[in-house]
């Protein structure tokens, strides 16, 4: 079984079983701040993909959201989050994944973003073409920045948030619209399927976004890493080749 196989097949595991859990009752605890929950659902979802993961592959590493940072022995480390966008979850919004990625020394080899409400899996491997339930993307080829439709989100500490705001409220004039929908995994894998031409985010971590920036590479966009810019930690940027450096200017 290839990485990118066992990676599908553990997200839907995990994805159905968050189905089942999904609009009703929970155990929420806070995280960072008050607004930062964590569900039993997502520790739940966590559980069951490293066990899949550990019995395939028992000599990789581990990095999940919910906790464990193991390097393993074997060169491969998967990287984890179980329920990318708790919050749209527990307010039954259907707008949340699954994202499971591999990564070796050379960076990411594999990624997948399983978007359980509506059946949709994305996926690629590092020297393969952006799917979508098997068949093949292409991003959007946008270059007029007052055409672009750019996605983006926020964080929870609210420095971060008024520096945000204030970002976005610069920006919005000068492009078609902004989305924030909640769930950045899905905001990477919408990129790559052209529903959005550009995301930016700052504050994301690396279980949000590895899967999601391997795909958006293959989909044909350029992602770059987000200096910080306090209060606000770094981030990341995708966009079409055309856009990429008008948007780095203005969010960068």
């Amino acid at each position: 079984m290839t990485l990118l196989s066992l990676a599908e097949d553990v997200a839907r595991e995990a994805g159905a079983q968050l189905l089942e859990a999904f609009g009703g009752p929970l155990t929420v605890e806070t995280k960072s701040t008050p607004t930062d929950l964590v569900s039993e659902a997502d520790e739940a979802a966590q559980a069951l993909i490293r066990s899949r993961l550990s019995a395939a592959r028992p000599d990789d590493g581990f990095l999940g959201e919910e906790g464990g940072d193991d390097d393993g022995t074997s060169g491969l480390r998967w990287i984890v989050d179980p329920l990318d966008g708790t919050i749209n979850f527990l307010f039954g919004i259907p707008q949340w994944a699954v994202s499971i990625a591999a990564e070796d020394a050379g960076g990411v080899v594999a990624g997948v973003v399983y978007d359980p409400p509506r059946g949709e899996l994305w996926s690629a491997e590092r020297d393969g073409p952006a799917l979508l339930d098997g068949r093949p993307v292409r991003a959007s080829e946008c270059a007029d920045l007052a055409l672009a439709m750019v996605a983006t989100g926020f964080g929870y500490d609210a420095d971060v948030r008024r520096a945000q705001s204030a970002q976005v409220a610069a920006l919005l004039p000068d492009v078609r619209d902004i989305r924030r929908m909640g769930a950045a995994a899905l905001d990477l894998a919408w990129c790559a399927a052209g529903r959005y031409d550009a995301y930016f985010e700052r504050g994301v971590h690396r279980w949000d976004v590895a899967a999601g920036g391997l795909i958006c590479e293959r989909a044909g966009l350029v992602v770059e890493a987000l200096p910080e810019a306090p209060p606000q930690a770094d981030g990341i940027l995708v966009a079409t080749p055309g856009l990429i450096a008008t948007l780095r200017d203005r969010v960068a």
